[in-house]
């Protein structure tokens, strides 16, 4: 995700010389030639104090997605165009992958969709709202290596974000067949793109493996041999509506069939 950057304050120098000298020569000087370093010293200490704590800056609302999370806020920003391409089929909707408590919230607030997700870890130091959505039993935590608690075409449309680049192909496998059960008009993934998110060293301890950047050669191969077929009228009404409002996703998008 990228970040606004804050300009680092300028040093002021007159031909340099210390800002100071001319206060040594000119009386007259000295009120201004003061009035200016000081306001120099005050800015310094001010972006000091605001990279001060946890080293961000502290006006900055920075967003817990970050790294290879960056898919999972890509959805969000993609329900629009989802909604153009996939029509009432927006109506009942289950999202996979970090930080689902985000994106099941965004869903719930458009008109008549339904939406329900799946955290693939466990959810630490998660908001009020998001206990309270796995309190409801609408976000749940469930291991996505093995079967998932839902009945065949439970969904209408099964979205995923980030989850999948953490699976080995031989796991990789059977989830995507068991993501492909669940959904009845849709399966669309949201995977990183190589070389734009890198995996963090923080991340092996939660996830147990880095994230595996995959080309979109890789998955279309993939998909191939596990006979899942691109939905080609998803994925050109998809594309219209992106293109109408200039949009660009920053991760790998894939709409696909589920089985039928």
């Amino acid at each position: 995700m990228s970040r606004r950057q804050v300009s680092s304050t300028r040093r002021f120098v007159d031909s340099g010389n210390f800002p100071f000298s001319g206060a040594l020569h000119s009386k007259s000087r000295s009120s201004p030639i003061l009035s200016i370093a000081l306001v120099v010293v005050g800015a310094i200490l001010l972006i000091g104090y605001a990279y001060s704590g946890s080293g961000k800056f502290r006006g900055e609302a920075v967003s817990r997605i970050e790294g290879d999370y960056t898919c999972s806020l890509e959805v969000q920003r993609a329900i629009p165009f989802l909604k153009k391409a996939y029509g009432d089929s927006m109506h009942k909707v289950l999202h996979v992958g970090p930080d689902t408590c985000s994106v099941v919230s965004k869903l719930l607030k458009e008109e008549d969709t339904e939406a329900w997700g799946v955290e693939p870890y466990d959810i630490e130091d998660v908001e009020e709202s998001c206990k309270s959505l796995v309190g409801k039993g609408i976000v749940c935590v469930a291991d996505i290596k093995y079967p998932l608690p839902y009945k065949p075409k439970s969904f209408s449309l099964v979205i995923v974000s980030d989850a999948l680049d953490y699976l080995s192909p031989k796991y990789l496998n059977k989830t995507l067949l068991e993501l492909a059960r669940v959904a009845c008009d849709g399966l669309i993934i949201f995977a990183g793109t190589p070389g734009h998110q890198k995996a963090k060293v923080a991340e092996l301890s939660k996830f147990g493996r880095p994230a595996k950047m995959r080309s979109s050669s890789w998955w279309i191969r993939f998909f191939d041999q596990i006979s899942l077929k691109e939905n080609e009228t998803a994925v050109k009404k998809f594309e219209q509506a992106a293109s109408k409002s200039s949009y660009l996703p920053a991760c790998q998008v894939f709409h696909l069939n589920p089985y039928h």
